[in-house]
């Protein structure tokens, strides 16, 4: 090493330090973890404890833009005060679309340890990514992380050891791992579907894997459906319906039933599950309830996926369901109930708040008094609902398109994938702020602790260079 580059060195790496021993925000009595996409099981995007930013402070929020070996397109998860390289880190940990898991501090922007799959030189620049966020084991220990060489992955958070790998898919050309990642009652929950052009044959199925071990536990395939365990894609005549909406596989946490919606494909409400709403039970061996619209062919030969969005639980008896035709179908899931195929009856239909198609996964708060919100953004909008009975109530509207909408203290936090941060008051829809950052794709923000996490990038894009923008609020 040359002596300038030995004094840039040791000067970074003073101001780390320097930037570590500095105070926590005063806000920080309370530190919680952001573990998996959404921040729970459900999917919910909001947190029903404060996470220290509010319309008091949002305007003393500062950036970090760091960058990193890969573009992530999904969201960040967090984990407060854990050991990583033998020292006390507050962390996010990111998979960029070619597999490589990073942990980066949150107080310095430092990448604490970086995690390259075997397979990365052979696949970065190709077609073949994953837009999967990873989850955090409950013990903060470990997370799981997906690559597109098929793998879900064990890794340490301490060093990012892998402790095991486990394939999810025969035919990792095919199948992409485009959904988050979840965690429940000691089991990793993941999904598949396929690739731009949908190039046959994969076909969307859900698994899940022993956390301790990395065991298959149970499949449960959207086409073939007679069948368990992992399929040959071409042993199955069917092929497609799409696990891939950004909230990924759903979890009632009172339960543990199982939420998902598919892409088109066919559909005989026996054992092909194109373009449907299906639960499953908590071990994935048996459907409790279905689902798809009266138009399901047309749905399956025009290309407008149901799925293009996962399920939204919204605290009762009714799910909402949006996808490429442009309607959010508000289901009473209580009609829908048993493996007898139910084809259409929808309490009510609403369309998107740009009539767009719905790419994105809405947020859901449950507001003082009971009332149920969900927030929604496609390409061409931002909105606000209120769900009364089986119907949904628009409160408020703007034309900013937005990915995925989170719900904190009281403030909507919606990325515009064209770039722009836009942060507004949750019940009204006023504006309070637009944070700066670049374009991207499917990425969308977390806020907690004091800080919001958002990546930058289009995995389209191909590109092994990326950027994670972090907003802190001062210290002392």
């Amino acid at each position: 090493m040359g002596t300038a580059q030995h004094v840039r060195s040791l000067v970074a790496a003073v101001g780390l330090l320097a930037a570590a021993m500095l105070p926590r925000p005063a806000f920080a009595a309370t530190p919680h973890d952001w573990p998996m996409f959404g921040w729970d099981v459900g999917r919910s995007s909001a947190p029903t404890v404060p996470m220290g930013i509010d319309a008091g402070n949002l305007h003393t929020l500062r950036r970090q833009q760091v960058r990193i070996d890969g573009t992530v397109d999904s969201s960040a998860i967090y984990l407060h005060g854990v050991t990583v390289k033998g020292a006390r880190h507050d962390a996010f940990f990111v998979t960029t679309t070619y597999g490589r898991t990073l942990a980066i501090d949150a107080d310095t922007g430092a990448v604490l340890w970086e995690f390259t799959p075997a397979s990365y030189d052979s696949l970065k620049g190709t077609y073949r990514i994953t837009t999967a966020t990873p989850v955090a084991d409950p013990d903060r220990r470990y997370l799981y992380a997906a690559a597109p060489d098929g793998l879900i992955r064990k890794l340490a958070v301490a060093d990012g050891r892998v402790v095991w790998r486990t394939p999810i898919t025969r035919l990792p050309a095919r199948e992409k791992i485009a959904a988050p990642l979840g965690f429940f009652d000691g089991r990793v929950v993941a999904a598949t579907g396929g690739y731009i052009g949908d190039q046959p044959p994969y076909q969307g199925h859900v698994v899940l894997l022993d956390a301790r071990t990395g065991a298959v536990l149970q499949v449960w395939n959207a086409l073939c459906s007679h069948r368990t365990g992992l399929l040959e894609p071409a042993s199955c005549p069917q092929s497609d319906a799409a696990i891939w909406g950004r909230a990924g596989v759903v979890i009632d946490a009172a339960t543990g039933h199982i939420f998902v919606a598919t892409g088109n494909a066919p559909w005989n409400g026996v054992d092909r599950w194109g373009d449907a709403v299906i639960e499953l039970d908590a071990d994935a061996t048996r459907i409790l309830g279905n689902y798809t619209p009266r138009d399901t062919r047309r749905l399956d030969e025009d290309d407008l996926d149901l799925g293009s969005s996962s399920p939204v639980l919204t605290g009762g008896p009714y799910l909402v369901q949006g996808g490429k035709d442009g309607v959010l179908h508000v289901l009473d899931w209580r009609r829908m109930a048993g493996t007898a195929p139910h084809r259409g009856g929808a309490s009510s239909r609403v369309p998107t708040p740009g009539g767009a198609m719905l790419f994105t996964a809405p947020a859901v708060r449950r507001a003082a008094g009971g009332a149920t919100w969900l927030y929604v953004a496609d390409r061409a909008g931002t909105a606000a609902y209120t769900l009364v009975g089986g119907t949904l109530q628009r409160q408020w509207h703007n034309g900013h398109a937005g990915t995925s909408p989170v719900v904190a203290n009281g403030l909507v936090y919606v990325y515009d994938p064209q770039g722009g941060l836009y942060v507004y008051d949750a019940t009204s829809g006023h504006q309070l702020a637009e944070l700066d950052c670049g374009a991207g794709h499917w990425n969308s923000p977390i806020v907690v602790d004091g800080r919001i996490a958002l990546p930058e990038g289009d995995a389209n894009a191909h590109r092994t260079r990326g950027v994670l923008d972090i907003w802190r609020l001062p210290r002392h």
